[in-house]
């Protein structure tokens, strides 16, 4: 580990084997170790809050880790909250992310591979994140299904890619995602074979469970039956993110219409996000809890490009109504187009079936917006993914 004075606070559940952990800790580290019952004692908030790394552990004991797991990410904003877990997850996971956790590890770990695992939740230090490369990731989402988004993710990853930019797309609808279809990619590999694979992740190994587009693009799809989707957890998933970001320009995902653990973490994980609506009441209306969603999370609007399908659809619903309804203009008004259907049944994005049409302008447009911003956190020169002013490599939600 790389940082030799590093100050660790652990709670650990009596069940729980310490030994492993001390080994995997740099010799000298300075280290208390607590029981979780000790840890709730008045006498240890301050060496908690002198902690640069604050690990806890447990087995059985969930309410009382995700306790101190709240309490020591509310203590300080800098440093990662790791949790340490072994046995069945009974939605602890999601808890433990809920609570404030930056990181969780499965156990039983070698010292070797613990040791790795803490080195990536201290390189995700807040406000300092060199794991994510330059890469813009761009989070896909609709509250109402049938909006377009797969649409939306397939049109821009090609358009990029025919653009010379590197860009890759995740399927992260596990149950039934569509990207393979709409790309008319055959479903060889998935991100479920690469999840179950076993082993560690790198760049080079995540690449050879990729699909390749002939425009250039590539594609992580989504399993091929709705029970794999359990395989993939929402641990594996950042860790996913953080390659992809430092191995290609963009990085597009695809969701489905839920804010599931699995797309929280993927909004965790975003540089940008769009959020995609069609005119018609019923999912204007979805769409502006979509987007009240994400401003009570803590995204600010600045970070939100707002695309709306079937634009020009003649429903007694005006563009002065749309802006009344949502707060705000659709950034990219995407056109009805016939060709549209019969690009989807042929595999084809519009932007190849059709590339002079209005609808594949529109995700041009969007397409080379986002290019355009990754290209502004190269210029500006930070390696870590995050610009000067505004634009930040990776969006961060205001803890309550």
């Amino acid at each position: 580990m790389s940082v030799q004075k590093l100050r660790v606070f652990v709670a650990l559940e009596d069940s729980l084997d310490s030994e492993t952990l001390r080994e995997a800790l740099p010799a000298g580290t300075p280290l208390r170790l607590v029981s979780l019952d000790e840890a709730r004692d008045h006498t240890t908030v301050g060496l908690q809050e002198a902690a640069d790394l604050v690990i806890v552990g447990c087995a059985d004991d969930h309410e009382l880790a995700l306790q101190l797991i709240a309490a020591a990410a509310k203590q300080r904003n800098d440093r990662p909250v790791v949790a340490l877990y072994s046995g069945s997850p009974n939605g602890f996971l999601e808890r433990a992310f809920e609570a404030g956790a930056d990181d969780l590890i499965t156990l039983p770990q070698t010292a070797a591979q613990l040791s790795f695992a803490l080195e990536k939740a201290l390189a995700r230090r807040r406000g300092n994140v060199p794991s994510r490369g330059v890469g813009e990731m761009v989070t896909v989402l609709g509250p109402k299904g049938g909006t377009g988004k797969t649409l939306t993710s397939c049109n821009v990853v090609v358009a990029l890619a025919l653009d010379g930019v590197s860009a890759v797309i995740v399927d992260l609808d596990l149950q039934f995602g569509d990207v393979g279809l709409a790309l008319g990619l055959r479903p060889v590999r998935t991100i479920y074979d690469l999840a179950v694979s076993g082993g560690s992740l790198d760049g080079d190994k995540i690449d050879g469970f990729l699909a390749d587009h002939p425009s250039g693009a590539r594609a992580l799809l989504a399993p091929l039956r709705p029970d794999q989707a359990a395989a993939v957890s929402v641990t594996f998933l950042r860790d996913v993110f953080d390659i992809l970001r430092a191995r290609y320009d963009v990085v597009v995902v695809d969701t489905p219409p839920a804010f599931t653990p699995e797309v929280i973490a993927a909004v965790d994980a975003s540089s940008q996000l769009c959020v995609v609506g069609m005119l018609d009441a019923l999912s204007l209306k979805d769409t502006k809890i979509g987007l009240e969603t994400l401003a009570q999370m803590g995204y600010e609007s600045e970070d939100v490009t707002l695309i709306l399908n079937r634009a020009d659809t003649s429903v007694g619903i005006s563009d002065a109504d749309v802006e009344q309804l949502l707060g705000r203009r659709p950034d990219v008004l995407v056109p009805s187009d016939r060709a549209i259907p019969r690009a989807i049944t042929d595999g084809q994005p519009i932007v190849v079936a059709e590339p002079r049409s209005n609808a594949a302008k529109a995700f041009t447009t969007l397409a080379r917006r986002y290019a355009a911003a990754q290209t502004e956190i190269v210029t500006n020169g930070n390696p870590n993914g995050a610009a000067s002013g505004a634009r930040r490599g990776v969006l961060r939600r205001k803890r309550s």
